[in-house]
């Protein structure tokens, strides 16, 4: 995934009210950003870390400004925005980067699927291909660290994400393909597991999900000021 125009420098002063940060820009200018992330993004908030942030060329935007990216003393760059893991997983299942996922000459975005819900990403085959059970891909973006080179996820309590883990059971008992893809966004982690001391709920279901038979990918990524890529698969920690 390219950002379409090169990322700006700044640096954090606070982020609140989990949507907004205020930021001083390269120049010096102090301004207030969008923050697309409703976690609660804990050890990248700490004032006067540098931040690298995208602008809209929409002239109706109030917060021309978007945080895309921290950068950690000790860790380097760090993606907070939860809406690109889509954009990247988009990106490159097409280009064979995800193995697992190969082999699907068709991909659907937000396609509506069990109660009320839609998935991320839906892999088909060709209509005339051999029988293949379509593949529903929940994807979920992880920048949380704690120990050094360990990535987990959740930062905070997600009863949605407990939902979604609980649908993609149900696409396998009426017979499909369900996969788990955790992007990581980071470059200094080896392995990933579940935060079960911040959500008691979550490692639990997923663990029950992937016996249920949902699949669960967890892939790193590389990122820069131009683009942000998947990069290495890593192992989950039980």
């Amino acid at each position: 995934m390219r950002f379409k125009s090169p990322l700006e420098r700044g640096t954090l002063i606070r982020r609140y009210k989990r949507f907004l940060a205020d930021v001083v820009l390269a120049d010096g200018t102090e301004t207030t950003v969008h923050v697309p992330n409703p976690g609660a993004m804990l050890g990248l908030t700490a004032p006067g870390l540098p931040i690298w942030l995208s602008r809209s060329p929409d002239p109706k935007r109030k917060l021309p400004l978007t945080l895309e990216m921290v950068d950690l003393p000790d860790a380097g760059l760090v993606g907070v925005n939860t809406m690109n893991p889509n954009r990247i997983a988009e990106a490159a299942i097409p280009r064979g980067d995800v193995p697992e996922l190969a082999g699907y000459p068709i991909l659907r975005r937000e396609v509506r699927y069990d109660e009320n819900s839609r998935i991320d990403i839906l892999l088909q085959s060709d209509v005339d291909a051999l029988q293949r059970p379509s593949c529903w891909v929940e994807i979920k973006n992880c920048h949380f660290s704690r120990t050094p080179g360990l990535a987990e996820f959740p930062d905070c309590n997600t009863v949605r994400g407990v939902k979604h883990l609980k649908a993609l059971e149900r696409v396998v008992d009426a017979g499909g393909r369900a996969v788990m893809l955790f992007v990581i966004q980071r470059m200094d982690c080896d392995a990933f597991a579940t935060a079960d001391d911040i959500d008691r709920a979550y490692g639990p279901a997923l663990r029950q999900a992937a016996s249920h038979g949902v699949e669960v990918l967890c892939y790193s990524c590389h990122l820069s000021p131009d683009a942000i890529r998947l990069d290495r698969p890593l192992p989950w920690r039980l």
